[in-house]
This record gives C-alpha cells, sequence and structure tokens, in this order.
C-alpha cells in the first residue's frame, strides 16, 4: 500500500509541474496580448480563463500556437486528474 501512496504522490507532483508550465505559458501569452498586458505595475494572477477562451488574445500565429500549446498542456492536467481519481477507486474498491 505504501507504494500507491509513494505513486499517488509522484503523479501529484508531475501534474503540478504541467500545471506551472501553463501557468507559465499563460503570463507568455498576457505579454504578447496589448489588450491583456498588466499596466497596473502589481503583480496579478494569471488570466487564464481570458487565454484558454481565446477572449483579447494577440492573434499572430506564434501566440495562437503558444495558446494551443497551453490549452493541451491544461487537457493533461484534466486527464491527470481523472486518471488518478479512477486509479484511486480501484485501489479503494480492491483493498
Amino acid at each position: 500500500m505504501t507504494g500507491v501512496y509513494l505513486l499517488a504522490g509522484v503523479w501529484a507532483l508531475a501534474i503540478l509541474a504541467v500545471f506551472i508550465q501553463a501557468i507559465r505559458l499563460s503570463y507568455r501569452i498576457e505579454a504578447r496580448s496589448p489588450d491583456l498586458t498588466n499596466r497596473g505595475g502589481f503583480p496579478r494572477k494569471a488570466m487564464m480563463f481570458h487565454t484558454i477562451t481565446n477572449m483579447k488574445v494577440a492573434r499572430d500565429e506564434e501566440t495562437q500556437a503558444m495558446r494551443r500549446r497551453m490549452n493541451g498542456l491544461l487537457l493533461i492536467v484534466l486527464a491527470g486528474f481523472a486518471i488518478m481519481g479512477a486509479g484511486l477507486h480501484l485501489v479503494r474498491a480492491g483493498g
């Protein structure tokens, strides 16, 4: 059973690393998009909803490619949670 907890911890760290990459990409997309640029001087949360839905995001090909990559990373995170949930369900049902 200890192996399951170790695997779950490693899996969670891997999914967290992918999510952090997506957040970093979101900030890079915001920096390239004039309507999303932070001009206030104070740090703020990533505007991921805007970058996911393509609201006020620059339309150049490079920015759109970054947005598609970010969406792919977020799909990996979503799939990771689903796989983790299914795996934990199977472990609980079996034990």
